[in-house]
Formats: C-alpha cells, sequence, structure tokens
C-alpha cells in the first residue's frame, strides 16, 4: 500500500521512483505491477512527468470538466453529497483508476519518457493506493 498527502485541490503527482523502488525492493525479476487508486476522485495513469506539463494537465483537467456547472451530484435535491466534488468524478473518468506496467530485469517497464503519475482531483487529501506485483524472482 502506498500512501500520498496531497496539498491542492487539482494536482498531478510523479510516483514512479516510488513505486520502482517497492518493485525493486520485493525481489521480482520478470512479472507485472499494477498500481490501483483506492479513490473515486484519485486517478492513476503513464504520461511524461515534465512540471509545465504536468501544470497543464491540471489547467486542461479544470477546462474540460468546469465545476461551475450545476451538476446534479452537487444538487442537495439529487445527492447525499456534502463535498460539491462532481467535477472531480468527472475528471477521474477521463484518466482511470489502475495502470498496469510489465517488470523485466527486475525494474519497471516504462518507454523514454513515461512516468508513473497519480492526479488528486478532490483534494487536498491523503489517499491509499494499492501495489500488487506478480511474477517470478
Amino acid at each position: 500500500m502506498l500512501t500520498v498527502a496531497t496539498n491542492k485541490p487539482l494536482q498531478v503527482l510523479d510516483l514512479t521512483d516510488s513505486v520502482s523502488d517497492r518493485v525493486k525492493a520485493l525481489g521480482v525479476r520478470e512479472g507485472t505491477a499494477t498500481l490501483v487508486s483506492l479513490h473515486t476522485t484519485c486517478s492513476v495513469f503513464t504520461n511524461e512527468s515534465q512540471q509545465a506539463l504536468r501544470e497543464d494537465m491540471e489547467q486542461f483537467l479544470q477546462h474540460v470538466v468546469d465545476p461551475a456547472t450545476p451538476w446534479l451530484h452537487n444538487d442537495p435535491e439529487h445527492s447525499d453529497c456534502d463535498r460539491m466534488n462532481a467535477g472531480a468524478h468527472l475528471r477521474a473518468l477521463l484518466l482511470g483508476h489502475s495502470v498496469t506496467m510489465q517488470i523485466s530485469g527486475g525494474e519497471l517497464v516504462l518507454g523514454q519518457w513515461q512516468r508513473v503519475l497519480m492526479a488528486e482531483l478532490d483534494g487536498p487529501r491523503s489517499r491509499s493506493l494499492r501495489l500488487q506485483v506478480m511474477g517470478v524472482a
């Protein structure tokens, strides 16, 4: 289990080093690693992790799903949710909640620019991510 604390309402974080370190510590040489967000308003995915691009991702998500839209999930007449976080749920639809990567030679298999990213969509909060590693030592 990975626990990640976020400090902004919408934030993209690079988790590659943490995930990679855990995979190495388990000693799996060949196999797969699956990282799953245990939250409906927190996503995991792969992409490039350049700071400006992460900020662009945050801006894109803000633009695509406008939290000012009168979403039914935010309306007490239609929902019992008091967080007013329909936008966060809808953004999560775009990104997904899990990513599976291959392990080869004891290392995560990622493309040259690929990194393991997490998007906090309803923060700041503490998030739990489950890492399952399967393979042979």
